[in-house]
């Protein structure tokens, strides 16, 4: 990892070159649906269900491989949005898949930690 493309922040580290860094530190273009001092929330630009948001923490994780013990607190926090967030985009009652992917070969193609969360409509299972 270079170093220099770490910065610091207020609650840990961001990486410059790092999309999801950037728009949790406000320099994109990107309108939250929530903030708070640990997550940022907002729609997918590929909504895969009528209700497709994005919980991302604001310190960079690649990968939920990377995950210590001291994290277990902002997963916590993660769950406790996606709940907040389900019953304002009132899909609480119906039901809602959160989810995360970890790799390549499961998906993932932004590589710092987030969770899909997708409501709205009946998911099918398996997803894909």
């Amino acid at each position: 990892m270079d170093f220099k493309s770490i910065l610091k922040f207020k609650g840990g580290i961001f990486l410059k070159d790092c999309l999801f860094c950037k728009i949790a530190a406000g320099e994109m273009d990107t309108d939250f649906v929530y903030e708070d001092e640990k997550v940022v929330v907002f729609e997918d630009i590929n909504p895969q269900a009528p209700v497709h948001l994005l919980i991302v923490p604001k310190r960079h994780i690649s990968d939920l491989n990377s995950l210590k013990p001291e994290d277990g607190d902002l997963i916590g926090h993660v769950y406790q949005i996606a709940k907040k967030m389900a019953a304002k985009f009132k899909i609480a009652e119906s039901g809602y898949r959160l989810v995360s992917n970890c790799g390549d070969n499961g998906g993932q193609t932004v590589y710092h930690i987030h969770f899909h969360l997708l409501g709205g409509r009946e998911l099918q299972w398996p997803p894909g």
